[in-house]
């Protein structure tokens, strides 16, 4: 069992849940949060928030899955990015579950 995480900016809500269907993961979970991008990384030191003014409203998207269908999500993820361009392209990363209590 792996865990994939994807993230992207809230205006490609739509494609990636067009992932997770080409995939055949159909429950994952969606959270509301905001990206950061600085060119230098004190600001974390001089604020507790951690906040710039390069926030971008974004969405974490998450679910534990099959190894194939994880894999298939990373893929799809790839093939969206090569053709989208996009300077926010929508990131992803597989994380393997050790053991789990469901």
């Amino acid at each position: 069992m792996k865990i994939l995480i994807l993230t992207s900016i809230k205006e490609d809500m739509q494609a990636v849940t067009d992932i997770f269907e080409k995939a055949e993961i159909p429950v994952f979970s969606v959270s509301d949060t905001i990206g950061h991008k600085a060119a230098h990384h004190d600001y974390l030191l001089s604020n507790w928030f951690g906040r710039s003014n390069e926030a971008t409203d974004a969405l974490l998207f998450f679910s534990f899955t099959d190894d194939d269908k994880a894999y298939k999500g990373l893929e799809l993820v790839k093939q969206l990015n090569e053709a989208k361009q996009s300077p926010f392209p929508v990131r992803a990363f597989i994380l393997p579950v050790e053991a789990a209590g469901f």
